[in-house]
């Protein structure tokens, strides 16, 4: 799964990188410790032209009539996404994609304790998961949400969680975000073991309300 993430990079650094137009409304950066159901920035294809606007980590269905209505969807299983119901349209016809910096698994020690490893690009400032999003409405509430495509971890990554976020190469970008026809379920799948690097960080990172670059630091052993 990935249940946590950072972003450090500036948003107009971003919006370079993805060729996008941003919006007014992004969540301030650097980020170090993104939690569900806070603002993340998330980059969509209309018409033509990328998108980098805010969305609410954590999926509503139409359905839901509030947000706390059901199950939090922060994250979607690439193995049956094209068949829940909350996701199949989604994966059709709304996918895009979630810059990070890297994101956080846990491991346990032989007590038990949670272990935290931050996981990042072995080259470059930023990832690109997979994600799917949706308007969800209800009375005057509105609400842009998304969810971030997981897969199961390649083998290296395995040794930390068996599941991790899926990572769009930049080749791959126009073919996920609907641009470049149809066959983007075939990006649904691990990213190579060589593409990551991982560290210990401190136990900060447990808290959801810990800040601060130091959580994305090594932790010396």
């Amino acid at each position: 799964m990935c249940g946590r993430f950072a972003i450090t990079l500036p948003d107009d650094a971003v919006a370079r990188m993805f060729s996008a137009q941003p919006a007014n409304d992004l969540p301030p950066v650097p980020r170090h410790n993104i939690c569900p159901t806070q603002p993340v920035a998330a980059v969509l294809s209309t018409g033509g032209t990328r998108h980098l606007g805010a969305m609410r980590w954590g999926f509503l269905p139409h359905w839901y009539k509030h947000e706390g209505d059901g199950p939090l969807l922060i994250n979607a299983r690439a193995e049956t996404i094209a068949t829940k119901p909350a996701f199949a349209q989604a994966a059709r016809m709304r996918r895009c994609l979630i810059p990070a910096s890297g994101f956080f698994e846990w491991t346990k020690d032989a007590a038990g304790n949670r272990l935290p490893w931050y996981i990042r690009p072995a080259q470059g400032e930023c990832l690109a998961f997979a994600g799917v999003w949706q308007v969800w409405e209800h009375g005057d509430t509105r609400h842009v949400s998304c969810a971030i495509v997981t897969c199961a971890a390649s083998p290296d990554m395995a040794q930390i969680h068996h599941r991790m976020p899926v990572i769009i190469a930049p080749d791959d970008w126009p073919l996920w975000l609907g641009e470049a026809g149809h066959g983007a379920a075939r990006l649904m799948k691990a990213a190579p073991d060589a593409a990551l690097e991982w560290h210990r960080v401190d136990t900060r990172i447990n808290s959801s309300r810990a800040t601060g670059p130091e959580l994305i630091e090594a932790l010396q052993l």
